[in-house]
């Protein structure tokens, strides 16, 4: 088959897929919005195992009309972030649940419902709502994306006009098993302003989620996520975002457990003197495939940029990683550094990773690594001879593999508890 005949058939079949499927209402300019994004949906086609960016994940169950059905989990221990001053906005299978989340003033804060924005005749969502996403579409397509942009009807509108003490907390519960989210994040901080965003929980059977971020000249945008351990579900997310001058981006996330977990993050870095870290730790173990696809565009000068992923994969477990940088021209002094590893505790799981530089500009410092490999011997034998049973050995040399993903979080509260949910995850093994 010629790609042109295999774009047609993707096409094709998202034409058959959205068929009969009608966007939300609202108002007037979110309508055009969502046409717009529907028919960028179906000039795209939906994705297959044929693209070059999902050649290792399978998009079939992320596109097939119903959900998979996803058994609801008890993780029989507090949820994320529970011991932290936060203001909670709590989402049960994707909707928003106004008795269990906390009221929204706040000072230089101001948060809308999504749905609220959209259908408002006047709101700064007008501006904003799919235009990152739109802009991330190039050079690689990103159907899910514009998908959820054309269908969203829940969601958190947030704008930061100063610096926010209190962190933005969005809890995701799952109470059905054949529950289908499509959530739609929108941020925007202005000039100076800085927030810090959780987000936890598994949200749904299947999840659906784009976070546009949008940070301004000054401005700090700090995330943590920890995505919920439900074995059963599947979840696409997408992250873009914008960067002012001398502005910074930091997302990390953790995840353990589910079937299927695609994140996507494309990052712009627009003004002089930004940066973004990306990072994330991940423990899968069994029927797991855990895929982080990474974009981040240098256009600026004197910019830096960080993606660190770990992952820690048994019993057959799957790790992906597809990261790249691209310096465009002019974007001098860019600093830019990319590392992907992997630990596999059997010869059944595997790691397949794509790290890629792209560099139009001649004064950069640029690099990217990618590793996978088994717990170290040596270290394994030497902590032995020091007394150390097995189990244990490998467990500290497991959580020192991590380190570095960890310290990219700059709260020592939120890093604490991470890494009290690995030591868990490790303890689990045990049994």
């Amino acid at each position: 088959m010629t790609r042109a005949q295999l774009k047609q058939r993707k096409r094709d079949d998202a034409a058959t897929r959205l068929s009969g499927v009608a966007i939300p209402t609202g108002a007037a300019w979110a309508t055009q919005l969502r046409e717009n994004a529907l028919a960028r949906s179906l000039e795209m086609g939906l994705p297959t195992k044929r693209d070059e960016y999902w050649k290792w994940t399978d998009p079939s169950t992320l596109t097939a009309l119903a959900p998979t059905k996803a058994e609801v989990f008890d993780p029989q221990e507090k949820p994320f972030f529970d011991g932290i001053d936060r203001l909670k906005i709590v989402f049960v299978d994707g909707v928003f649940d106004a008795d269990a989340s906390d009221d929204f003033a706040g000072e230089g804060l101001e948060i809308s419902m999504l749905s609220d924005a959209l259908n408002s005749d006047i709101h700064w969502a007008k501006d904003a709502y799919g235009v990152l996403e739109q802009a991330g579409q190039s050079p690689v397509e990103r159907p899910l994306a514009a998908l959820n942009t054309a269908f969203a009807t829940d969601g958190v509108v947030i704008h930061v006009t100063g610096k926010v003490e209190k962190p933005v907390s969005l809890v995701y519960i799952h109470e059905n098993e054949t529950s289908d989210a499509i959530l739609h994040h929108l941020v925007k901080i202005e000039t100076g302003g800085e927030v810090t965003l959780l987000e936890n929980g598994p949200a749904a059977a299947r999840f659906n989620k784009v976070l546009e971020v949008d940070v301004a000249d000054g401005a700090s945008f700090h995330h943590i996520r920890a995505q919920g351990r439900d074995h059963e579900r599947r979840a696409a997310t997408h992250i873009f975002a914008r960067l002012g001058s001398e502005s910074l981006f930091k997302s990390f996330t953790m995840t353990a457990n589910g079937i299927l977990t695609r994140n996507e993050v494309v990052i712009e870095l627009l003004g002089d003197d930004s940066q973004a870290h990306v990072g994330g730790v991940c423990m899968g173990d069994g029927e797991f495939l855990h895929d982080d696809t990474v974009f981040i565009t240098h256009d600026a000068e004197r910019c830096e940029s960080r993606q660190v992923f770990k992952k820690v994969l048994r019993n057959g477990a799957t790790g992906v990683f597809q990261g790249k940088i691209l310096v465009k021209d002019g974007a001098q002094k860019t600093d830019g550094y990319q590392i992907s590893q992997a630990l596999l505790l059997d010869d059944d799981s595997q790691f397949l990773a794509k790290p890629e530089l792209e560099i139009y500009a001649d004064d950069v410092a640029c690099s990217h690594g990618s590793t996978t490999g088994a717990i170290d011997e040596e270290a394994l034998f030497y902590l032995k001879s020091r007394g150390v049973p097995t189990v244990e050995a490998t467990d500290l040399l497991t959580l020192a593999f991590l380190a570095e993903a960890i310290e990219e979080i700059e709260r020592e509260d939120i890093a604490g508890d991470v890494l009290e949910r690995l030591e868990a995850w490790l303890a689990r093994r045990k049994g």
